[in-house]
């Protein structure tokens, strides 16, 4: 009788080590796997920064608050960039047969690469404007052929949902950030998106 009682608490406290092991590999799935892998759920972090007082060095040492200052690139909200058009680009999806296509056009926010750009007076922001625009059209191919490869890699149902057409946003927008690693990307704008 004992030996059958220990033979089921042993087949007992088995069953829930193996469970405990699954849900712990499973954790660690979502945790520590990489977001372009398939999970179930993903997990996003929101942190309360307004009960969080930051102590610097630059507080105690007015030498160092300066040069905080000084080194300090400005942050750029959507709208306060510099906005680059990239022509029309009508690309066939991969689909059998290659009936579908995407007609798009988009407009890239790109910050200013000088840190005092809003303090230049008018003139000046001008001639800036012009200079940088004309880098940014010198770099256009490179940004036109990284957008047409990737659109070419899509299929209809990847992009007709609202969900597809963000997800597409945040692609264009990492992957030019890797190819253009000099310019910071605000944001991508779609000015025209057909998918048939």
């Amino acid at each position: 009788m004992l030996n059958k009682i220990l033979k089921i608490l042993n087949a007992v406290s088995q069953v829930i080590l193996i469970i405990t092991a699954v849900i712990s590999l499973f954790t660690a799935y979502i945790v520590f796997a990489p977001d372009e892998l398939p999970k179930p759920f993903r997990l996003s972090y929101v942190y309360d920064l307004s009960a969080v007082t930051p102590v610097t060095v630059a507080d105690e040492h007015p030498v160092a608050e300066a040069v905080a200052e000084a080194t300090a690139e400005p942050v750029y909200q959507p709208g306060e960039g510099i906005m680059l058009n990239m022509s029309t680009k009508i690309i066939n999806l991969v689909e059998p047969g290659g009936h579908k296509y995407i007609r798009l056009t988009i407009v890239v926010e790109i910050a200013p690469d000088n840190p005092e750009y809003e303090s230049l007076p008018e003139e000046e922001k001008t001639v800036y404007i012009t200079e940088f625009e004309d880098k940014l059209n010198s770099r256009l191919p490179i940004m036109d052929d990284t957008v047409i490869t990737l659109l070419s890699t899509k299929t209809y149902e990847d992009l007709y949902t609202a969900e597809g057409k963000e997800t597409l946003r945040l692609e264009i927008m990492d992957i030019l950030s890797q190819k253009l690693p000099d310019l910071h990307i605000i944001s991508i704008y779609f000015t025209e998106f057909v998918v048939q």
